[in-house]
């Protein structure tokens, strides 16, 4: 990983909608011996909260610039000043990217080679272990900055979520599919308190979590054999117990879920076997550890969908990006609901 550059901040905002002009005028800061007339382009399709292009020229593809373009309205959700700290303390550690450079509505940064996990990939037990380590070395780092604040960050990132989706729509066809399709913002309300009094009895540890590891922010190098996680708009001290939960709530994937798809308890305890190896820094771990984590993660599952449901009617409102997000809530609460007993075992 590049570790030679400091990153800087640049007067630019890029057009959301135009982002190859904007993008051209970082690289010729960045990259003034570029030779611009050559400049090629490729634009990256798996997000669905911000716009990616990467910039190269012939023959130097893997000194790729990524230019990421933060969404419509997305600072209402994210904490960008603490999204540029992450960054800066997962890669002093060795765990991402590098970054460039900020503009007014973005970043630049390293580009890493690798794919990005896909549904059948993520079940394989060499990428999967790879994974759980990772995790578990990420969990256990203990960032010396006095602005983070080591308190779980879930009940006050879903709360400010529930503040800010929308109740209703101007649009008549917008608002009769609304209806149809969300449950009432009391009973959202409601069920939002009942988890959030027994999720606190359980006690979870609460670790540096990356909080949005779906299967796009992992990037899988086979010739190294290594696995990278990107994106850390959420980044920040959590319950362990959500961070995997909402990892393995991706399994299903994104645009197409396919709840067949969650990892079974076979699957889960092998990961969570390697995963509390890692982090308890022993080989020895006994089924009782793994079994009282496993059965945190089958409750704290039901925030996760909880949180993407929310964050999703937000979009909805507010994103220029093709996606259903109205159908994305929708699976998201569903999935919650449907689960719901599992809280009184």
């Amino acid at each position: 990983m590049d570790k030679c550059h400091d990153d800087v901040y640049l007067d630019i905002t890029i057009d959301e909608n135009n982002i190859i002009p904007g993008a051209t005028d970082v690289v010729k800061i960045l990259r003034p011996t570029w030779p611009i007339d050559k400049l090629q382009f490729k634009i990256f399709t798996n997000g669905i909260t911000n716009k990616l292009v990467g910039v190269y020229y012939p023959g130097h593809y893997n000194e790729m610039v990524l230019v990421r373009v933060y969404g419509h309205k997305t600072d209402m959700l994210i904490d960008r000043k603490a999204e540029t700290r992450n960054i800066r303390i997962l890669h002093k550690a060795g765990y991402t990217h590098s970054l460039y450079a900020t503009f007014n509505n973005g970043l630049a940064y390293e580009f890493l080679e690798g794919d990005v996990l896909t549904s059948a990939t993520v079940r394989e037990p060499e990428i999967y272990n790879l994974v759980a380590k990772r995790m578990a070395q990420m969990h256990k780092l203990e960032p010396n900055d006095s602005d983070i604040i080591k308190e779980p960050m879930l009940w006050k990132k879903t709360e400010q979520f529930m503040d800010l989706m929308p109740r209703e729509f101007d649009d008549p066809v917008k608002q009769k599919r609304f209806e149809r399709m969300i449950k009432p913002h009391d009973t959202l309300k409601n069920e939002y308190k009942k988890m959030k009094d027994k999720l606190i009895q359980l006690n979870s540890p609460v670790v540096f979590s990356h909080n949005d590891l779906l299967l796009a922010n992992i990037l899988y190098n086979k010739k190294q054999n290594t696995v990278t996680f990107i994106d850390f708009e959420y980044t920040a001290f959590n319950y362990q117990a959500f961070d995997i939960a909402n990892h393995f709530a991706e399994f299903p994937g994104v645009d197409d879920i396919d709840y067949s798809l969650y990892p079974d308890e076979s699957l889960q305890r092998s990961w969570l076997r390697k995963y509390l190896q890692s982090y308890n820094e022993s080989s020895s771990v006994s089924e009782d550890e793994v079994t009282k984590l496993y059965k945190h993660i089958e409750k704290f599952v039901l925030m996760s969908h909880f949180l993407w449901g929310c964050w999703s009617l937000i979009q909805y409102k507010h994103s220029s990006i093709d996606f259903d997000f109205l159908k994305f809530a929708a699976v998201r609460f569903d999935e919650c609901f449907n689960r719901r007993k599992i809280l009184d075992d």
